[in-house]
């Protein structure tokens, strides 16, 4: 029997960020961009360190919500790096109480031509970048007893990987890593979960999008019956981010128009 009192206590404040604290990587450009509007939005200071430097829209955007921004040019592959942006960030924030692993690189080859030159660049963004990063959050996040990580994810976290095998395995493995540190951080009241996105209406898909049989067999496997817009993964960052999704965690949450279950 549900206790009403409990029920009683659920309010949309559940949902707010007001007071937090949030890194996203590679927050200025892409889907990465959509994210740090998002929890700015819902009241989030932003910090973002990117290989890309910012022209000032991010920054313009996120503080038009009345949040701060602050933005740290920085290659997250280079060694010693992950530590220095995690200090940084609550040396300029005051806390870090949000991660997003948002940072990724993708190259497609058949793959006799897919060699180690193709492989190592993005093991090192999509997973290996990722793992520092949340290592070096945890440090902090533990003794606060709080903490969110979100792990930015792929429908390649669940199926097969044609002409890009590295893609695929770093998505798989960031899935995988995303388990794994729920199983240990859990009880430090930090919840680490991953968001999957289907297929997007992005500039990287715009050939598939552009060609009348490629954009059909794409939308034939989508029950939805359309492309993803950057807006539809905004809410389940927020949510996932908040105290909403308290008890989700380990979770790799498609949002994906229903591609998977075709």
């Amino acid at each position: 029997m549900n206790n009403i009192n409990d029920i009683q206590k659920f309010s949309m404040d559940f949902f707010s960020l007001k007071g937090k604290n949030a890194l996203i990587t590679g927050g200025n450009t892409g889907l990465g961009q959509a994210f740090a509007l998002a929890l700015a939005k819902a009241g989030a200071n932003i910090f973002i360190p990117s290989i890309m430097d910012d022209d000032g829209e991010t920054k313009k955007l996120i503080e038009a919500e009345g949040v701060k921004m602050e933005f740290m040019m920085a290659d997250i592959t280079k060694e010693g790096m992950p530590k220095k942006i995690i200090e940084r960030c609550v040396e300029t924030l005051g806390s870090i109480d949000i991660l997003v692993n948002s940072a990724g690189i993708c190259k497609i080859a058949e793959v006799k031509d897919f060699a180690r030159n193709e492989w190592d660049p993005m093991i090192s963004v999509n997973l290996t970048a990722a793992f520092e990063l949340s290592h070096e959050a945890a440090k902090y996040m533990i003794p606060q007893n709080n903490g969110k990580i979100i792990n930015i994810c792929s429908m390649f976290s669940f199926l097969g990987g044609q002409w890009s095998p590295a893609y695929a395995a770093t998505k798989h493995g960031i899935a995988g890593f995303t388990k794994a540190y729920c199983d240990e951080l859990a009880q430090y009241n930090i919840q680490v979960n991953g968001i999957a996105p289907g297929y997007y209406a992005t500039d990287i898909t715009l050939k598939t999008r552009s060609n009348p049989e490629t954009n059909k067999k794409v939308l034939d496997h989508i029950p939805a019956n359309r492309w993803g817009e950057t807006m539809d993964l905004m809410g389940a960052t927020v949510f996932l981010a908040s105290n909403a999704s308290n008890y989700v965690n380990g979770h790799v949450l498609a949002v994906d128009g229903g591609y998977l279950v075709r």
